[in-house]
């Protein structure tokens, strides 16, 4: 079984959205059973909408249980150095376009990509993990290989909300 890297702040994010969707639970069991005593379940949308809603939040809790196990949660005030790792805060330079960005590597869980971070499982995260500033790197992206340089490279912490 493979670890999963999480930060402290994520893995508490993960274990208060299981605590949620397991309190919805009885309002779904609930609703399904209303729509039950509807009568005929085979044209009734009530029915057909809460066992959905069932499922989706069953698929969830199961989903996130079974990796509770193979987290292995980071602590990102404690990550430093001057290669890229878990929790770094990297710009990088797109070397054809001249174009900058930044991203903090996290794990699948917390990553989203909108928010500026990215999975450290991603393939640009792979490329960049273990390098210093100043180094170039090669991605192979769906539209071709794209060469990045590693500007900098900062250790930000927790940030605060």
């Amino acid at each position: 079984m493979s670890e999963i890297h999480i930060s402290v702040q994520g893995f508490e994010k993960i274990k208060k959205e299981l605590e949620a969707l397991k309190k919805e639970r009885p309002a779904v069991i609930q609703a399904i059973k209303e729509a039950r005593e509807e009568g005929d379940l085979k044209e009734n949308a009530g029915y057909d909408a809460a066992r959905e809603r069932q499922g989706m939040l069953e698929a969830r809790i199961s989903h996130i249980e079974s990796r509770l196990p193979r987290f292995q949660v980071i602590d990102l005030n404690t990550m430093g150095g001057d290669k890229v790792a878990f929790g770094a805060t990297v710009e990088i330079e797109n070397m054809e376009s001249g174009e900058r960005k930044t991203y903090t590597l996290l794990g699948p869980d917390e990553a989203d990509f909108n928010q500026g971070t990215i999975s450290v499982y991603s393939p640009l995260a792979r490329a960049i993990l273990g390098q210093e500033e100043g180094e170039t790197v090669e991605v192979d992206a769906p539209r071709g290989r794209i060469f990045y340089e590693i500007i900098s490279i900062e250790f930000k912490g927790v940030k605060n909300p």
